[in-house]
């Protein structure tokens, strides 16, 4: 995941500057529905991301040790 958590709370919390504290208008934009849509991008980054980190601490790793020994058997006597 490019974004992780960091990005996600990056997206919510810039949502929310854009939907709730910018009173300015801009003429063809509607930067409460941005800012909505920001928030909502946020929330599923957040939740990708957390579902991948527990996916990947469930992972197990076994130790495979390989032994190549090249040496003859001493002579039986």
């Amino acid at each position: 995941m490019a974004m992780g958590i960091g990005g996600g709370i990056f997206l919510i919390v810039v949502g929310a500057i854009l939907a709730f504290a910018v009173s300015d208008a801009v003429q063809g934009v509607d930067l409460g529905m941005i800012g909505y849509i920001c928030m909502a991008a946020g929330v599923l980054t957040l939740i990708i991301a957390l579902v991948v980190n527990a996916q990947r601490t469930n992972t197990s790793h076994r130790e495979v040790i390989e032994r190549h020994d090249d040496r003859r058997p001493p002579p039986a006597y």
